[in-house]
């Protein structure tokens, strides 16, 4: 067959990107079209979103990529990050600017969720992990403020279905994204009214959820016009960053646990059926929307944020450091000197992330790491002993092995990590491929068009395209002394 040509719009924390994939049947080969860069923006103290600005760029890489390879395009789709938003007023207006995920805003909201709900009972309904970021506890906080905008607002869009709402003019929220809110019900399939109700959200502005995989609509004529695009389908893949990753992961059977690799660390397994229940709800897991019938059945971990927060904070004080050169130093750096607990809350914000590593060391009786290559070894070390927490803790719940760790994502690219993650857990780690959430997104829009039958096939394509790197655990008894440290250092970090 003739090469089919796919769009991929891949926004994540740091960038984003319109990637081009050329699908011949048995393989795919990407092309990168523009990248431009993403990031908070800071207004009268709060995070926000620039939204216009990305759309605006997502409509530069689609017309570069008319210009460069032709209207002939089979579809586009975009993938973001999860829990954020906008609303959308009379009119089709965005009221205000989307908010950061990592805005003060929501600090005290999961506590006032659950002077209205119980913890188990918001579990019970969705079975989603407890972060104060997640949409519940960020459209609570407007609540609480008594925000204008929800007397106003006519329907709450994630990030992504705002995006494909202003290419197509349809208003829907794509299955993978919405799980990600804390306010989706994956037992009843819907938003969960109950607990909208007695949070006191406002559920009327909550829209249709459509399936990964679905045809939203066409290209609206203006968009078309000004990109020279034709009339294209907008197709929503897994929507949500990580949904697209998974469906990526090269896994040929089922004893296996990924992890996405990015800003964010995400860790888990696919399930046909959510797993809420009390072991689940201990050990604060989450069960978010995958494709083709699946749920991820996962952890978010805080993942390579730490040394982006690092490696900017150096930046600011005039030490512009690569990633590269940042992995060479902790190469270098004596082996557990320091361990942290990546997801304490005092990582979670922005500012001076080589100030608080040494703060959490000296709270709980350690050393302070000085150099950066100390700093940046002791966050790789602690992600990897963080995956093997999370893999045991996944094997007690399913009652079973796992043998294999499959990285995707960009995060793949750090080799030191992916090392320690063999080390770390035993187990063989399998990287690649690095573009996982751009293909995922990409192979479920084949789906949707007729070029790819099932889940199945799409990862033979993936197998098919994309080379790996196996990496074997070494080393291991010096990590099993240090997951010791680590369980008695996350013990007590429990009380600051």
């Amino acid at each position: 067959m003739a090469e089919a040509k796919f769009l991929a719009f891949d926004l994540g924390a740091e960038s984003g990107r319109g990637v081009l994939g050329f699908f011949d049947g048995r393989t795919l080969r990407l092309e990168d079209v523009h990248r431009f860069p993403n990031g908070p923006v800071r207004i009268l103290g709060s995070m926000h979103w620039d939204a216009l600005r990305l759309f605006g760029e997502m409509k530069e890489a689609l017309r570069l990529a008319v210009h460069r390879y032709g209207a002939e395009i089979e579809g586009i789709g975009v993938d973001t990050w999860g829990v954020d938003f906008g609303l959308i007023g009379r009119g089709d207006v965005l009221l205000g600017n989307p908010y950061h995920y990592r805005d003060k805003r929501t600090d005290g909201m999961m506590e006032e969720a659950f002077r209205r709900m119980p913890r188990e009972e918001i579990f019970e309904h969705t079975g989603i992990q407890f972060m104060k970021l997640n949409t519940v506890y960020q459209l609570l906080a407007m609540v609480v403020q008594k925000s204008p905008l929800l007397e106003i607002a006519e329907t709450l869009l994630m990030m992504p279905d705002l995006f494909h709402f202003w290419f197509t003019g349809c208003k829907v929220s794509e299955f993978t994204e919405a799980t990600t809110s804390q306010f989706y019900d994956p037992r009843a399939g819907g938003w969960s009214k109950p607990l909208c109700e007695q949070l006191g959200l406002p559920y009327s502005i909550l829209p249709e959820i459509t399936k990964p995989g679905t045809v939203i609509g066409e290209l609206l004529p203006s968009v078309a016009q000004e990109t020279g695009a034709g009339a294209v389908p907008v197709i929503a893949p897994a929507s949500h960053d990580t949904g697209s990753a998974v469906a990526a992961v090269p896994a040929q059977t089922g004893d296996y646990a990924y992890i996405s690799s990015g800003t964010w660390s995400l860790m888990g397994i696919e399930a046909r059926e959510p797993i809420i229940n009390s072991r689940s709800l201990a050990l604060n897991f989450t069960n978010e929307g995958g494709v083709c019938g699946t749920f991820r059945f996962l952890k978010n971990i805080m993942g390579l944020w730490l040394v982006q927060e690092c490696r900017r904070t150096w930046a600011r004080a005039g030490e512009d450091l690569s990633y590269s050169d940042l992995a060479d130093q902790a190469a270098s750096a004596k082996p557990f000197g320091f361990l942290i607990e990546p997801d304490h809350s005092a990582f979670l914000s922005p500012g001076d992330m080589p100030a608080e590593i040494r703060r959490f060391c000296r709270q709980t009786g350690q050393p302070e790491p000085e150099s950066k290559g100390e700093i940046i070894r002791c966050s790789l070390e602690s992600l990897a002993l963080k995956y093997r927490w999370t893999v045991e803790s996944l094997e007690q719940i399913l009652g079973k092995r796992l043998s294999v760790i499959h990285l995707v994502g960009g995060g793949t690219q750090n080799r030191l990590l992916s090392q320690f993650t063999a080390d770390a857990t035993g187990r063989p780690a399998v990287a690649g491929p690095i573009e996982a959430t751009a293909i995922g997104n990409i192979l479920m829009q084949a789906l949707a068009r007729g070029y790819v039958s099932s889940l199945s096939q799409a990862r033979e394509v993936v197998r098919n395209s994309f080379e790996v790197i196996t990496y074997e655990p070494r080393n291991t008894a010096a990590w099993d002394e240090a997951y010791g440290r680590y369980l008695n250092i996350r013990e007590k970090a429990e009380v600051f």
